[in-house]
C-alpha cells in the first residue's frame, strides 16, 4: 500500500514523516494521469496542467494549516483536485465531473474543507480578504490563505481587492502560484513584470538566501535578518515592488516543487501579523512530459491516452474553430476587422485568428470588461471588433456591454462561446443566461445558428451591421453541415419556416432546432400536424410569423438551451400578450436553478429537454393526451 492510499483527511498527511512526502508527491501525479485518462473508463478528462504543477503547494499547505478551521480558497479552483484527494475525497476522485460525482471545483456544498466555491478567475483574493475581515470582528485566530495563479492577476478585480488589503486586516496570506500560464500562456505589463522578477538572478540569489536564513534560523532572528535582506534587495534590484506599495510584505520567488522549502516558507508566515505574498514558482504539468510541452491544451481536456497525452481529434470542425477560421477569412479582405479575447485564444478558435493576422489580435488576458471597452475604443475608430468570450464569463462584462456599446451605438460584436449547457464543467460555467441579461438591453441584436453554416452567415451579417450584435453558439461540434463557399447577408429579425403544419408550431432555438423536427416527426405519429421554426434571432423577433403560427395552430412551444425564467420562451409569451394572442405557449428549457455538472445527454433527459418531454407536454396542451397515444 502507497502512501497516499493511507491519507483519509489532512490529519493523516500531518502524522507522516516528512522523509515520505516526495514519494508522496509521485503518488499522486500517477493518480492524477491514472484518472483523468482512459486508464480510467468512466473519465471525462479534466485540468490536468494544473494540478500536476500545485501538487508540492498544495502538499504544504496542508502539512502546515488545519482545514477546515484554517480557510485555504483557490482562485478558479481548477487546480483543486489534489486538495480533494488529501481532504477525504481521493476515493471518489475517480468520479470527478461527472454526474453524481466530484465536481471540477471546489464547492462548499461538498466538503467542509472547500471554504469558498469559484469557477471564475480574480475572485479568490476579495473573497479571501472578506473571510479575514470576518475573523478579526469576531476575534478568532484562524489563518486565511489564498492561492492565486498570475493569470489572475492579470483581471482587475484582484487588485481592487489588493488596493483593500492593508487598510482591512493584519493577517493575510496570498500565494501568488506563478507558471506563466492562466489557459494560454499569460500576456501583458504584469506577465511581464513577474517574469522580470522571476528571471532577474541578483534577484533570484538574494531570495534564495533569504530562504535558507529562514529554514536553518527560524523565529525572531530569521525574520530580521530577511526583513533586512528584502529591503537592501528591493533598493538594489526593483525600486518599487508593487505589492510591498500596496502593503504586503513580499517574499520569494521560490521553488514551488521544493517541499522541504514550501513548507519551512509557510511555518514562517503562519506567525506573521502583517498581509504576506509568497511568489511561487512552478511549472503547468509538471512531472508528465505530455503536460509540460503542451501547458495549453493539459488545462483542461477531455479523455487521453496515458503513455503519450493523445486525443482523439473530432471528425467534425467545432464551432469554435470554424468561428477563428471564418473570422480569419473575413480580415483576409476587410482591415477593420479584428479579434478581442480574454486569454483562451484555444478555447475560442482566435487561434486560427492570430496565426493569420497577428497583427489583428488582442489577447488583453482574463479582463472581460476591459476587452469590451477596448472593443468600443477601436469600434470608434472605425473598426470592426469581434470579442469572442465564452457566455458564462461574458457575464463579467455586462456593465460596458450596456454602458458603453449599446448606449453609443457601437459596431462591436459579442461571439458568446459555451452558450447553453457547458456538461462536465458545471454550473460556474453552463452559459445559460445571455438571452436573460441582453434581451433587455435597447439596440442590441442577438441570434443563434442552427447549424455551421448559417453561423458562417451570422457573422458575416454581424461583419455588415450597424451597431451592437451578439451570437450565442454552443460547446463542441454542431450538425456537421458544409458551409457554403461565400457567405449570404440574413434579414435581420426573418425566421426560417423549416415544415408547416395546422395544429401545433414548435420553435427550436439555435441548436435545439434538431430536438424539434424528432418532436415534430413524433407529434406526426400521433396525428398531429406540426410545424417548426427556425427563429434564427432572439431580439428582434420575428413577430410575422410567430403571429401567423400562433393564430393558424393551437399551440406553440418553445425549445432553448437556455434557463426559461427571462429566456426566449418569455420573449414570445410577452409579444403574444401585447398583440393579444392567446394561444397556449409551452416552454422548454432549463429550470430556475443552478443546473449541475455531468453529460449533456443525462442532463437533457432529467431536466426534461428530450423528445418525449416535448411530445407529452404539447400532447397535454392540445388535450389529445391519451386518446393519441399508438
Amino acid at each position: 500500500m502507497g502512501y497516499l492510499e493511507t491519507l483519509h483527511s489532512p490529519a493523516d498527511l500531518k502524522a507522516l514523516p516528512e522523509s515520505a512526502l516526495p514519494e508522496l508527491a509521485r503518488e499522486i501525479r500517477t493518480t492524477l494521469v491514472d484518472t483523468l485518462s482512459e486508464e480510467n473508463p468512466h473519465s471525462v478528462g479534466g485540468h490536468l496542467g494544473p494540478n500536476l504543477g500545485v501538487v508540492e503547494l498544495t502538499l504544504a499547505l496542508h502539512r502546515v494549516f488545519t482545514t477546515p478551521k484554517d480557510k485555504i480558497l483557490f482562485d478558479v479552483s481548477h487546480q483543486a483536485y489534489v486538495h480533494k484527494m488529501l481532504t477525504g475525497r481521493l476515493d471518489r476522485l475517480n468520479t470527478i465531473r461527472q454526474y453524481g460525482g466530484l465536481n471540477g471545483f471546489l464547492s462548499r456544498a461538498e466538503s467542509e474543507h472547500d471554504c469558498y466555491g469559484a469557477g471564475h478567475a480574480g475572485t479568490a483574493l476579495s473573497a479571501a480578504l472578506g473571510l479575514a475581515a470576518g475573523r478579526d470582528r469576531r476575534g478568532s485566530d484562524e489563518a486565511v490563505i489564498c492561492v492565486a495563479g498570475d493569470g489572475a492577476f492579470t483581471c482587475g478585480v484582484s487588485y481592487e481587492a489588493l488596493n483593500n488589503v492593508a487598510d482591512t486586516t493584519k493577517r493575510l496570506i496570498v500565494v501568488l502560484n506563478d507558471n506563466e500560464w492562466s489557459i494560454a500562456r499569460n500576456v501583458g505589463a504584469i506577465a511581464n513584470y513577474f517574469n522580470k522578477i522571476a528571471t532577474n538572478p541578483t534577484y533570484f540569489r538574494l531570495h534564495e538566501k533569504t530562504a535558507q536564513i529562514v529554514e536553518r534560523l527560524g523565529g525572531s532572528t530569521a525574520r530580521n535578518l530577511g526583513k533586512k535582506v528584502e529591503e537592501s534587495l528591493k533598493n538594489l534590484v526593483l525600486p518599487s515592488v508593487i505589492f510591498e506599495e500596496l502593503g504586503l510584505r513580499y517574499y520569494g520567488p521560490v521553488d514551488g516543487h521544493d517541499l522541504p522549502l514550501l513548507i519551512r516558507a509557510f511555518e514562517f508566515l503562519k506567525t506573521q501579523n502583517a498581509p504576506v505574498l509568497l511568489h511561487v514558482l512552478t511549472k503547468k504539468g509538471n512531472g508528465y512530459p505530455p503536460a509540460m510541452k503542451r501547458p495549453d491544451k493539459f488545462h483542461g481536456l477531455g479523455r487521453f491516452k496515458h503513455d503519450t497525452g493523445e486525443t482523439v481529434p473530432s471528425a467534425t470542425a467545432t464551432y469554435s474553430e470554424i468561428f477563428g477560421k471564418t473570422l480569419a477569412r473575413f480580415a483576409d479582405s476587410n482591415p477593420a476587422v479584428c479579434a478581442i479575447t480574454g486569454a483562451m485564444p484555444t478555447g475560442t478558435g482566435l487561434v486560427h485568428f492570430a496565426d493569420k493576422h497577428p497583427d489583428k489580435y488582442y489577447d488583453v488576458g482574463i479582463a472581460e470588461e476591459h476587452a469590451v471597452l477596448f472593443a468600443c475604443g477601436l469600434a470608434i475608430q472605425g473598426f470592426r471588433p469581434f470579442v469572442a468570450i465564452y457566455s458564462t464569463f461574458m457575464q463579467r462584462a455586462y456593465d460596458m456591454i450596456v454602458h458603453d456599446a449599446a448606449l453609443q451605438n457601437l459596431n462591436v460584436a459579442f461571439c458568446m462561446d459555451r452558450a447553453g449547457l457547458s456538461g462536465d464543467d458545471g454550473p460556474t460555467h453552463h452559459g445559460l443566461f445571455d438571452i436573460s441579461f441582453l434581451r433587455a438591453i435597447p439596440g442590441i441584436i442577438h441570434m443563434q445558428p442552427k447549424d455551421e453554416d448559417e453561423f458562417v452567415d451570422m457573422l458575416w451579417t454581424i461583419l455588415h451591421h450597424q451597431g451592437p450584435a451578439a451570437i450565442r453558439y454552443p460547446r463542441g461540434t454542431g450538425t456537421g453541415t458544409p458551409q457554403k463557399s461565400e457567405p449570404r447577408l440574413l434579414e435581420i429579425g426573418k425566421a426560417e419556416l423549416i415544415r408547416d403544419g395546422t395544429q401545433a408550431t414548435i420553435i427550436g432555438l439555435g441548436n435545439m432546432l434538431e430536438l424539434a423536427q424528432e418532436a415534430a416527426c413524433r407529434l406526426e405519429t400521433h396525428g398531429i400536424s406540426t410545424a417548426v421554426i427556425n427563429p434564427r434571432w432572439i431580439k428582434p423577433l420575428d413577430t410575422e410569423i410567430l403571429g401567423a403560427f400562433a393564430r393558424k395552430t393551437e399551440v406553440l412551444c418553445t425549445i432553448e438551451d437556455h434557463v426559461l425564467t427571462n429566456g426566449f420562451g418569455s420573449a414570445v409569451l410577452e409579444h403574444l400578450n401585447e398583440a393579444g394572442i392567446h394561444t397556449p405557449v409551452v416552454r422548454i428549457g432549463w429550470p430556475d436553478a443552478f443546473v449541475e455538472h455531468g453529460s449533456v445527454a443525462l442532463l437533457r433527459q432529467k431536466h426534461g429537454l428530450t423528445v418525449e418531454a416535448i411530445v407529452g407536454k404539447v400532447l397535454r396542451a392540445l388535450g389529445k393526451e391519451e386518446s393519441n397515444r399508438p
